[in-house]
C-alpha cells in the first residue's frame, strides 16, 4: 500500500457478508444498548464492538471472505477480530458532538475530524497511544459515496517516522507514556499541506484497506445526497497486534 490506501473491486463473496452484516447492523443501531453510540445530534452511529461477528469476521455463519481479507492476512497473519464497528452517517453530518467545542467542531467540519488511530487524550487533554492496529479494513454496508473515509496519501509514512522518533529512546512497554500531543498536532498540520487528501467511496461487494498510520477522517454528508434509511453504514475491522516493535517497524 504505498499510498497508504487499497480500494478492492466487487466480489460476490463480500457482497454477501455486507448483506447478513446490514441485517445485524439494523437491529444494532436499534439495540437499547448501543443507545450511547448515538453522537453529533442524531447524525453519527459510532457503533464500536456493534457487529457480532466471530474471530473469523464470520456474521451468521456467512465467512469473511475475498482479496481485501486476503491482504490482510498477507500483512500479520490471521489476526482475531473483534466485534467490528458499525460506522453510520446520516444526512445533517457534523453536528456538534456533546462535550464537543467550537474549535473541535469546526476541526470536524473543515478537516475531516482526521486522527491517527491508537491515540487517546488524557484528561488534561494529552495525547498517548495506547491501541496498536494492525491494519483498517472497511467493508461498505449501504452506499458510501455519502460522507465517506477520507485518507491523506502518504500520510502512514510521515506519522511512522515521528513515531519512530519518539519512541527511540523508549522499551516498547513504556511506549504509551509518552505524550505525543505537540509533535503529534505539528505533524499533522504537515500532512494537510503535503499530502492530497482523497476520499473512498466504495459500494457494497467492495472493500478497502488503510495503512494502521494514515490520518483519516469522515467527511461531511454531501448537500442534496440521498441515502435509504439505513443512512451509510461501513464495517470496520482494527485488530490489535500484540508485537509493538512489529507495529513500529513493518511496512
Amino acid at each position: 500500500m504505498d499510498k497508504g490506501w487499497k480500494l478492492f473491486p466487487f466480489e460476490q463473496a463480500v457482497a454477501d457478508w455486507a448483506a447478513a452484516a446490514l441485517r445485524r447492523g439494523r437491529e444494532a443501531v436499534a439495540a437499547p444498548e448501543f443507545a450511547q453510540w448515538h453522537q453529533c445530534e442524531g447524525t453519527w452511529f459510532v457503533g464500536v464492538d456493534a457487529l457480532p461477528n466471530d474471530a473469523a469476521g464470520a456474521v451468521d455463519h456467512v465467512p469473511l471472505r475475498g482479496a481485501a481479507r486476503d491482504a490482510t492476512e498477507a500483512l500479520f497473519g490471521p489476526l482475531a477480530l473483534h466485534r467490528a464497528q458499525l460506522s453510520v452517517i446520516y444526512a445533517g453530518y457534523p453536528r456538534p458532538r456533546k462535550g464537543e467545542g467550537e474549535a473541535a467542531f469546526r476541526f470536524r467540519q473543515k478537516r475531516d475530524a482526521a486522527h491517527l488511530d491508537g491515540l487517546r487524550p488524557s484528561a488534561e487533554r494529552r495525547r498517548f497511544m495506547e491501541e496498536y492496529h494492525g491494519y483498517i479494513l472497511g467493508i461498505p454496508l449501504t452506499q458510501s459515496a455519502q460522507s465517506p473515509m477520507v485518507v491523506w496519501e502518504g500520510s502512514h509514512l510521515i506519522f511512522q517516522k515521528m513515531l519512530r522518533e519518539a519512541f527511540a529512546d523508549r522499551p516498547a512497554a513504556r511506549w504509551h507514556e509518552v505524550d505525543l500531543t505537540d509533535v503529534y498536532k505539528a505533524t499533522r498540520a504537515e500532512i494537510f499541506e503535503t499530502c492530497q487528501r482523497v476520499e473512498l467511496r466504495a459500494s457494497p461487494g467492495e472493500a478497502y484497506l488503510v495503512h494502521r498510520f494514515a490520518l483519516h477522517g469522515v467527511a461531511p454528508w454531501e448537500e442534496g445526497a440521498q441515502a435509504g434509511p439505513e443512512g451509510r453504514m461501513i464495517a470496520y475491522f482494527r485488530p490489535e497486534l500484540p508485537d509493538r516493535a512489529r507495529w513500529l517497524n513493518a511496512p
